[in-house]
């Protein structure tokens, strides 16, 4: 017997469709979670979280939890491994990276998904995808068909759901495999760290990193490529350990090891019809900079509200095709930033005279603050036409009269920041909340749900075509 129509599926239920979920739960949309896999996953592939993911969940009211559970760091080093001073001047509440391990992470984000009303089914995996202009049919292994209005594939870089609609997936294939795994060791701490400073002299890939309790997280180079993409054995990272170190610290008991490459792959479209592609499911690369968990977070702030819109009915003819056309594009720049990092990190000659350069170039603040906001996304600015310079940025959070700007986000609407009491935007009010407790702001601002600016001024007949622009037409008058 087929299920009830839902109005939203997701597949895969780690990071960016857990936070997908969420963001469509805001809207009332009825989201399920399909996750192949029937536990939560003990392997930390990402272990921490960027300016801009910490800012989206404080718009959200939930980063309480997440800043309790992680410990911060400072930004100097994330670019390539060049230490240096973090830049002055970022225009951000959190001016750190959050260490936090990716299990830790999907937990909190689960709870808080779960206490919105979302829904997750584990042990199902999606075999078949049959979509037309009214709905989407999802097969399941097993048996079973489920019926949606959308479906969005999070569900990684080998993603059934863009394989089924035959998306290419550009790019290059893995040159150099690494492993990664949570074990104990024996030798002191103290001895291990001075170890891994001098590795990491010349192999920036390298790494062992206390995590408490005996616990360290490992990383270190794999023998060339695998084919076979099982599970690395324990003997497997002693070797390489002692290859590049001279000892293998007396690894033991380890929680965990993976593989991973460095694999750089772009999706073709993100979107066909009512299904869509979110994280690694649309984009891969090397790990450089820890960006990925946060691109695939970020990702799903974007697209939320769009989805809902689009369910809701009161999306404006395109708005949902401005997810490919803003998040690609940094997908694919931070495809590019990877990957020149990667290259900063070879000991050939050539990569490491530029690596020198770059290393002079950064004492500039200019410079370092520029390569950081690319690492943290607090420098992206969405295409919206010709404008200020502010136009298409998120606004940093600001002090009201009463509270923070980032505490009136909380809902997932958008936000008119009036200071001329002029300003409306009647009929949107379903939409959108306006603010006039301003402390400073000139001229006034509409914010997306997402937190970006897609207005700036002071005069209604400007202002309506822009809202109609997000927001679409505004909701009928009641009788």
């Amino acid at each position: 017997m087929r299920e009830a129509v839902r109005d939203v599926i997701i597949a895969g239920g780690g990071p960016t469709g857990i936070m997908l979920a969420r963001e469509l739960r805001l809207h009332g949309v009825d989201v399920l979670v399909l996750e192949r896999d029937a536990q939560p996953t003990a392997v930390s592939r990402a272990g921490g979280l960027h300016a801009r993911s910490l800012e989206i969940l404080d718009q959200r009211g939930v980063v309480e939890p997440f800043l309790e559970h992680g410990r911060r760091y400072p930004l100097g080093g994330f670019f390539a491994g060049i230490v240096k001073d973090p830049p002055e001047g970022l225009d951000t509440t959190y001016p750190y990276v959050l260490g936090i391990p990716q299990p830790v992470t999907e937990r909190l984000l689960t709870e808080c998904a779960l206490a919105a009303g979302v829904e997750f089914q584990r042990g199902r995996e999606v075999t078949g995808v049959n979509h037309n202009d009214d709905s989407v049919t999802v097969s399941l292994k097993g048996g079973g068909l489920l019926r949606a209005g959308y479906l969005v594939g999070c569900d990684g870089g080998r993603s059934t759901v863009r394989k089924l609609l035959g998306i290419g997936f550009p790019g290059e294939p893995s040159r150099q495999d690494r492993l990664l795994g949570e074990m104990e060791l024996t030798e002191p701490e103290e001895t291990v760290m001075s170890v891994v400073a001098e590795v990491r002299e010349n192999h920036k890939d390298f790494g062992v990193v206390p995590l408490g309790d005996g616990l360290y997280s490992v990383v270190v180079p794999a023998n060339g490529v695998a084919e076979d993409r099982s599970a690395p054995t324990l003997e497997e990272l002693r070797v390489q350990l002692t290859r590049y170190a001279g000892t293998h610290f007396g690894v033991h008991s380890p929680r965990w090891i993976s593989r991973f490459g460095d694999a750089t792959r772009l999706a073709e479209r993100y979107r066909s019809g009512r299904v869509l592609l979110a994280g690694d499911a649309a984009h891969i690369h090397p790990p450089f900079g820890g960006q990925g968990l946060n691109l695939g977070l970020q990702d799903a702030f974007n697209l939320g509200w769009k989805l809902a819109g689009a369910v809701k009915g009161w999306a404006p003819t395109g708005l949902l095709d401005t997810y490919n056309a803003e998040r690609r594009p940094v997908a694919a720049a931070v495809l590019d930033n990877t990957r020149a990092q990667s290259e900063l990190t070879s000991t050939e000659p050539g990569p490491q005279a530029v690596r020198r350069l770059l290393a002079e170039l950064m004492d500039f603040n200019q410079v370092n603050r520029y390569l950081i906001e690319k690492i943290t996304a607090t420098g992206i600015r969405y295409d919206f036409g010709t404008g200020p310079d502010l136009l298409g940025r998120r606004l940093p959070d600001l002090p009201l009269k009463e509270g923070r700007l980032y505490e009136r986000m909380h809902a997932g609407r958008g936000l008119l920041l009036e200071r001329t009491g002029q300003l409306s935007v009647e009929g949107w009010e379903d939409r959108i909340d306006t603010v006039t407790d301003l402390d400073r702001m000139n001229p006034s601002i509409l914010l997306r749900p997402d937190g970006h600016v897609a207005w700036m001024g002071d005069d209604q007949q400007d202002l309506t075509p822009a809202v109609g622009r997000w927001f679409g037409n505004p909701a009928p008058a009641a009788e």
